[in-house]
Parts: structure tokens; C-alpha cells; sequence
């Protein structure tokens, strides 16, 4: 399973105030950062109860990767078949992070 801020970020705030409206909920797409910013860790704790689980076979690769213009460290364990199992992007290549991400991936 992926982290969720990642999959948010590929839709724009204007596109789920959008979504929201179709459905009946009126809300301005300032807002919904802060709720993304104060919910994701929660929902993440919550999916990662489910994750499937993964082979026994399993690496992970560092890679340095243009975000918007920007130069960013992305962090990424992959699975035997290829799949993304999860991955970490930063601004800086820090170890302590690295080693967290592999704690967590572990």
C-alpha cells in the first residue's frame, strides 16, 4: 500500500472540491489541506492493519527524481513481481529517514 499524501497530491484540492460538490458537500479547497495534514497519519495507521503482505523476496532502491521542478530523494521497496510495496520522498538524503522508511517497510 502506498502513502496516501502521494496519491492526494496527483489530484488537485479544486478537483475534490469538485467531487464534494457533486455529492451534496459545499467546501472550499483551502480547507481541505488541513484536514488531509491532520487525518492522513491516522488513515494510514488504520490501512496499514490490512496491508496485504508482501513475499519473502523484496529490495529497496534510492533514486534522485525532478518533483515539480524540484530535486527530491525517493526512497522506493519493491516487491519480486516489480510492484511498489511503498516508498518515501524527501527533500534532503537523510540516513535517519532511510533507516525509519526501512524500519517501517520491514
Amino acid at each position: 500500500m502506498r502513502s496516501l499524501v502521494p496519491e492526494l497530491s496527483l489530484m488537485s484540492y479544486r478537483n475534490l472540491e469538485e467531487m464534494m460538490l457533486e455529492r451534496g458537500i459545499e467546501v472550499d479547497h483551502s480547507t481541505i489541506n488541513p484536514w488531509i495534514l491532520k487525518y492522513t497519519h491516522e488513515i494510514e495507521k488504520k490501512f496499514r492493519k490490512y496491508k496485504r503482505p508482501t513475499g519473502s523476496s523484496w529490495r529497496m532502491d534510492e533514486t534522485y527524481i525532478r518533483v515539480k521542478g524540484e530535486w527530491k530523494y525517493l526512497y522506493r521497496v519493491v516487491d519480486k513481481q516489480g510492484e511498489t510495496i511503498d516508498f518515501l520522498l524527501t527533500a534532503k538524503r537523510d540516513v535517519k529517514a532511510a533507516k525509519r522508511f526501512l524500519k517501517k517497510a520491514i
